[in-house]
């Protein structure tokens, strides 16, 4: 995709930012901090996971963004006894008694890994390689995955009988960690008024592959001011315990703080939200407006914030 200058490559942006808002509108009610949030982990090559009781629309919001996008799509329902072979593909024996490879469900540009910590830690694995090296290796070979790509997962925060949390290194992974909340009175109304007809929207494609990469190049190239970057950085040296910049708060109720990633991340997603809000550079405010989700799985409590009642939420609010 061609444009005839980055100031109009960013106004497309926008622009497609819009359409892509007003369909998925379509059929979600609501919800307006978690579209953007997933948008601009699309438009910053980032993962997302997604987390919250059963009934909210999780997984329908991510098939209708599927749906807007021109991109292929699998959905994957983790399970106790899913393998990784499941996911990434295998090698079976062809007619011709030669090996062939293959694919699995991954191949594809947008991943809904659905209830990802409902499967043991072998098969949750298997999507590290995937998630960061954009490839997978299976019986020796790699093998490439098609771009864009992404991984977005659903997780159930209540039954936690039978299920695997995800390690560190994995969550690190998600550019971002979406909590969804319940709907509010009058966007309950809507939601039932809208899905007990017979009528079903029809979700448009608005956005091309070749565009998506075309804006995924134009964020990482728009410029931030050196005041910007060093209060980014500044703020995830606040959440080390043992830091320079450690505040009273981190010393005294957290455990471990949040890795370079963090970093880097609320640099690319300040930069889109800077863009699909008609700015040419981030400032101070579009850090604090991706910091939560950014921070809220990267960083472990202690005992002492636990039996105060002191959420992630609650630290991190107050760092900012």
């Amino acid at each position: 995709m061609k444009f005839t200058s980055d100031v109009a490559a960013a106004e497309a942006l926008k622009e497609s930012y819009g359409k892509l808002r007003s369909e998925i509108g379509k059929v979600i009610v609501g919800q307006d901090d978690t579209v953007r949030l997933l948008l601009t982990a699309i438009f910053c090559q980032g993962h997302c996971l997604l987390v919250g009781v059963p009934g909210l629309a999780k997984t329908l919001l991510i098939q209708t963004i599927a749906g807007a996008l021109d991109l292929s799509f699998n959905r994957i329902q983790f399970t106790p006894d899913l393998m990784p072979s499941d996911i990434l593909g295998s090698e079976t024996l062809d007619n011709e008694r030669n090996f062939r490879f293959i694919k699995g469900p991954i191949f594809a540009n947008i991943i809904l890994a659905d209830e990802i910590n409902r499967t043991p830690p072998k098969t949750q694995s298997a999507l590290l390689e995937a998630m960061q090296e954009y490839a997978v290796t299976v019986a020796g070979q790699k093998h490439s995955l098609g771009r864009p790509f992404f991984v977005l997962a659903t997780q159930n925060p209540i039954e936690q009988e039978g299920t695997y949390p995800l390690p560190e290194a994995q969550l690190d992974r998600f550019m971002f960690m979406v909590n969804l909340d319940y709907p509010s009175y009058q966007e309950e109304l809507n939601i039932v008024k809208a899905t007990t007809t017979d009528n079903r929207p029809v979700v448009n494609t608005v956005i091309s592959a070749e565009e998506i990469q075309a804006f995924q190049h134009l964020v990482r190239r728009v410029p931030v001011p050196d005041n910007v970057v060093e209060y980014a950085v500044k703020l995830v040296h606040k959440t080390r315990p043992g830091g320079e910049f450690a505040s009273a708060d981190t010393k005294s109720y957290l455990e471990w703080g949040a890795g370079p990633r963090a970093s880097q991340n609320l640099i690319l997603a300040s930069k889109c939200n800077a863009l699909i809000n008609g700015k040419y550079s981030p400032d101070i405010e579009d850090i604090r407006a991706v910091a939560v989700p950014i921070l809220r799985h990267r960083i472990v409590r202690n005992f002492r914030a636990e039996a105060e009642g002191i959420s992630v939420n609650d630290i991190i609010q107050r760092l900012i």
